[in-house]
């Protein structure tokens, strides 16, 4: 099973940009959907984006299409979320996510993942 390791949360001001990083472990990263999820307290985890999904390329949640950019490397094993124009809603612990291509079920559930990430803070302040 991959495992996988997350990278690049902070503290910005709204209207500013982080980019967030996830390594996977193994040689099959190719062959596995990568998603991010986040979490804001008190909340359920919410889908971000996908890449290598619907129609093999991204999907994202409409609250941060046109904001968000997800993106791999293959040869590095390695997915990435670029955020820019953040917003203090946004805050919330991000969670990289993977699951082999093909698996069945909502790309848009955390269920149907099976590797997860230890997630990293991200902070936007108003």
């Amino acid at each position: 099973q991959v495992q996988l390791v997350e990278s690049g949360g902070g503290l910005v001001q709204a209207g500013g940009s982080l980019r967030l990083s996830c390594v996977a472990s193994g040689r099959t990263f190719s062959q596995y959907v990568m998603a991010w999820f986040r979490q804001a307290p008190g909340k359920d985890r919410d889908f971000v984006a996908c890449i290598s999904c619907i129609g093999g390329t991204t999907s994202y949640a409409d609250s941060v299409k046109g904001r968000f950019t997800i993106s791999r490397d293959n040869a590095k094993n390695t997915v990435y979320l670029q955020m820019n124009s953040l917003k203090p809603e946004d805050t919330a612990v991000y969670y990289c996510a993977a699951r082999p291509l093909r698996s069945r079920g909502s790309y848009y559930s955390p269920y149907t993942y099976d590797a997860w990430g230890q997630g990293t803070q991200v902070t936007v302040s108003s």
